[in-house]
């Protein structure tokens, strides 16, 4: 691995978020669906990455992170209702999540 791995991953982590920022069309729950994760996971990992390294970030804060905004704002402009496809396929695929 590279000397600079922590830089590299850093990186990739921020350019992932760029990526779901400029995807906002993409649902939360087809996430799920096809990756098994996300915008809130993102957030769960990050909060638990700043807690093994002695650090203190609330969920909220770490979802402004990854959303970009408040989620409160993000879930207003950019979230739409689930259908009851996506919410059978999500249960079908992701129980326990």
């Amino acid at each position: 691995m590279p000397e600079n791995n922590d830089a590299i991953e850093a990186a990739v982590f921020r350019r992932l978020l760029e990526h779901l920022d400029s995807r906002k069309d993409v649902q939360n729950i087809e996430l799920m669906q096809l990756a098994g994760f996300c915008r809130n996971c993102l957030s769960k990992w990050y909060v638990a990455a700043a807690a093994e390294r002695g650090e203190e970030v609330d969920y909220e804060q770490a979802r402004e992170r990854v959303y970009g905004m408040p989620y409160a704002e993000w879930k207003d402009r950019y979230q739409t209702e689930a259908t009851p496809d996506q919410l059978a396929a999500f249960e079908a695929h992701n129980k326990g999540h």
